[in-house]
């Protein structure tokens, strides 16, 4: 079984995604609210909803490939995942432009307005994130 969930780590939200247990097709779960919820003890729910121990997380990079202050700030966090989670592995992928891809599909693919879109925005581009990393796999 190849499961595993998709991050896309933000400052205020974090995107969330799964993929079907044979490890095909990656699909959106939900958005966590930094400010509301403990993202950490939020994902160790889902990772024991989900039966899996592999995290799949996006790593954003300037154009140049170089790290910048958000990839330090995604670093950090998951550094912080792997302190209070235990036996996790993490993954990481090139994130660039996921965000704009996630988007660009929910602006000409879905009838949500801007508002609306901004809340589904994150867990859209962890389903890329995850998708790119499954389709490593294959």
């Amino acid at each position: 079984m190849k499961k595993f969930i998709g991050l896309d780590v933000g400052d205020v939200r974090i995107g969330v995604a799964k993929c079907d247990p044979l490890g095909i097709l990656a699909t959106a779960l939900e958005v966590i609210d930094r400010n509301v919820t403990d993202p950490i003890e939020r994902i160790k729910e889902i990772l024991s909803d989900e039966g899996t121990r592999k995290i799949v997380v996006g790593m954003p990079k300037s154009l140049d490939g170089t790290k910048n202050i958000q990839a330090e700030k995604v670093e950090k966090f998951i550094s912080e995942m792997k302190e209070k989670i235990e036996r996790i592995e993490v993954i990481t992928v090139d994130e660039r432009y996921t965000t704009t891809e996630a988007e660009h599909y929910l602006k000409n693919y879905s009838k949500k307005n801007g508002k609306e879109r901004r809340k589904v925005v994150d867990m859209v581009a962890a389903s890329i994130i995850l998708q790119k990393y499954l389709d490593t796999l294959k």
